[in-house]
C-alpha cells in the first residue's frame, strides 16, 4: 500500500466541557457511533483532558486495555484497586494494564499534611488506550520518570511491547505490535518518524512540519500515516513536543 497521510485538526475533535472537565477526543470510541473514526492502527483513545482543582474521575472500572497517561501541566492523583497510588507529574509516564478488571480514580485533589490543598491549578494531560495482544491478563501498573532523557532532546521510546525495544529503559506494554515515542525537539530540529504500517503523531506543544503532510501541525493536531516510510519531522521556531505511536497491526471494529 502506498504511503499516505491524513491530518486531523484539533478543532475537528469531539469536544465536551462539563465544568470540572474539558475534554477533546481524537477518536469516537466511547463518545459517538462514528465508525469511520473509531481507531487508528491499535490506538483506540487519544484524549486531551483538563481537570479543575478539587475534582476528577471518581472510581470507575476498566478491562482488557493498555492505558498510558502523559501529564503536560499540573499533577494527577492516581489510586486503583490493586493498591497502587501516587501522583503523575510532567515527565513521569504511567501505564495501567486493566486486564481481567481494575477499578481506579484520577483526580486533581492532593492535600498537604496541614490539610491545605496542594493542587491549586488545573491538570492538563493526554491519555491513550491501545488494545492488548492478550486478553484476561493480571492487571498491572508501571511508571517511569524520563525528565533526564527529555532534557537531551530528540526521540525517546516512552512505552513499548515490541521485542526490538526490550533492552531500552521504557515502560512495558502488553502489545507486541506497538510502541510510543516522544519527541521533544529544539527549534528547527529535524528527526525521522518510525517506518511502520501505521504511525500516529499528536502535537502536544509548539508547531512542527511533517514531510509530505502539506502544512504545519499545531498543538492538538494529529497526523495518521499509513505505510510510513521514515518521513522527516521539523520543529517550528519555538520547538515542539510530539507523541508518536509506531504500530505494526490494526484492529477491526464492528
Amino acid at each position: 500500500m502506498a504511503s499516505h497521510t491524513v491530518i486531523r485538526r484539533s478543532s475537528d475533535r469531539n469536544h465536551a466541557n462539563i465544568g470540572w472537565l474539558d475534554s477533546r477526543n481524537s477518536f469516537s470510541f466511547g463518545v459517538s457511533d462514528d465508525l469511520q473514526n473509531s481507531h487508528f492502527g491499535l490506538l483506540l483513545v487519544s484524549n486531551e483532558d483538563v481537570i479543575k482543582p478539587g475534582t476528577g474521575f471518581d472510581t470507575h472500572p476498566h478491562r482488557d486495555m493498555e492505558i498510558i497517561t502523559w501529564v503536560l501541566e499540573g499533577a494527577l492523583v492516581h489510586q486503583d484497586s490493586t493498591g497502587h497510588n501516587g501522583i503523575i507529574y510532567p515527565g513521569l509516564a504511567q501505564r495501567m494494564s486493566s486486564g481481567t478488571g481494575i477499578l481506579h480514580s484520577e483526580r486533581n485533589d492532593s492535600w498537604t499534611l496541614t490539610g491545605e490543598p496542594e493542587h491549586r491549578n488545573p491538570v492538563h494531560f493526554i491519555q491513550m488506550w491501545v488494545i492488548p495482544d492478550e486478553a484476561g491478563v493480571t492487571p498491572g501498573y508501571e511508571q517511569l520518570d524520563i525528565n533526564d532523557q527529555l532534557k537531551q532532546g530528540g526521540w525517546t521510546v516512552l512505552a513499548s511491547g515490541m521485542p526490538k525495544h526490550s533492552n531500552l529503559r521504557a515502560i512495558g506494554i502488553r502489545q507486541k505490535h506497538a510502541s510510543l515515542h516522544i519527541g521533544r525537539l529544539r527549534p528547527a530540529e529535524v528527526f525521522q518518524i518510525p517506518t511502520a504500517p501505521f504511525v500516529h503523531l499528536f502535537a502536544t506543544r509548539g508547531t512542527l512540519e511533517l514531510e509530505g503532510a502539506g502544512g504545519v501541525l499545531s498543538q492538538g493536531d494529529a497526523a495518521r500515516v499509513v505505510s510510513a516510510e521514515g518521513q522527516r519531522v521539523t520543529a517550528g521556531p519555538d520547538g515542539a513536543e510530539v507523541l508518536v505511536w509506531e504500530m505494526n497491526a490494526t484492529i477491526s471494529m464492528r
